[in-house]
């Protein structure tokens, strides 16, 4: 998959989201370069690697150019021995809403205590109905990013 990824970012209230998540899985990912607001990522999801390759932003994180392509899990796991220090381990739970899913993101270790819900869009001002559990907008705020939060975990904000 390759393209621009339009997506919005919401805190989520409560955990009502697992009630009706009609699918979840886990995800560990490591960044082999981040920086300037590109990334190169390596993620296991489940027994499935990927890598990802995002551009910057030029519109305050609403959208960016992605590059994501199926590796072996094999691939997967040498490419983590390169990655820069810190890793991003979560369950990601999908929930319908409207003619949308809704990614939500639990997080562990460092980052423990903090979810995340996304939306993927087909245009900046396509209408999408929020979930009861969708809390504040966090669009743009590189706190929520997971590259941002490998180097400056969830756990140390407080």
């Amino acid at each position: 998959m390759s393209g621009m990824e339009i997506e919005r970012k919401f805190l989520v209230r409560g955990d009502d989201f697992k009630r009706r998540a009609h699918k979840s899985y886990r995800i560990k990912q490591g960044y082999i370069s981040s920086g300037n607001g590109r990334t190169v990522r390596v993620r296991i999801r489940d027994n499935q690697g990927f890598l990802t390759i995002k551009g910057p932003s030029l519109d305050g994180g609403l959208s960016r150019y992605e590059f994501e392509h199926e590796i072996s899990l094999e691939e997967a796991e040498q490419l983590f021995r390169i990655c820069e220090p810190g890793v991003i381990d979560k369950t990601r739970y999908l929930v319908s809403s409207g003619n949308h899913t809704f990614e939500v993101d639990e997080f562990y270790g460092d980052n423990e205590g903090l979810v995340i819900a996304e939306v993927e869009l087909s245009s900046p001002d396509e209408p999408y109905e929020k979930p009861d559990f969708i809390g504040d907008e966090v669009t743009g705020d590189h706190r929520y990013y997971n590259s941002h939060l490998r180097r400056n975990p969830y756990k140390d904000w407080k």
